[in-house]
């Protein structure tokens, strides 16, 4: 499945249409955030978590987006179930994001 861009306007639409949702938020200045990017869009892909929707949201353009999640450092990662917060923190190891997602299972 495709990386959706996601802000302030779609996400909360995003969350009640997807049963499972993991977040990457980013930021347009931050370094770890763009060398992520090429492996966020590579986990999308992964069958392992077909039925995930997976999202991208620039936290400094999504206040109440970064808000739902907590978000205080970049890059932030979370994952929603049936709309709701299960977990959620900063990383940048892939290793840590893919154990995050499997939360999803």
């Amino acid at each position: 499945m495709a990386v959706i861009d996601a802000n302030d306007i779609n996400f909360e639409k995003l969350l009640k249409t997807n049963d499972k949702v993991v977040v990457k938020y980013f930021a347009g200045w931050c370094g770890s955030c763009r060398l992520f990017k090429p492996k966020y869009k590579r986990l999308a892909n992964d069958e392992r978590f077909e039925g995930i929707a997976f999202l991208d949201i620039d936290a400094e353009e999504s206040p109440n987006a970064r808000a739902l999640a907590g978000v205080n450092n970049l890059p932030f990662f979370a994952i929603f179930k049936d709309g709701k917060l299960v977990e959620g923190g900063p990383m940048s190891k892939e290793d840590a994001v893919v154990e995050l997602i499997e939360k999803l299972k």
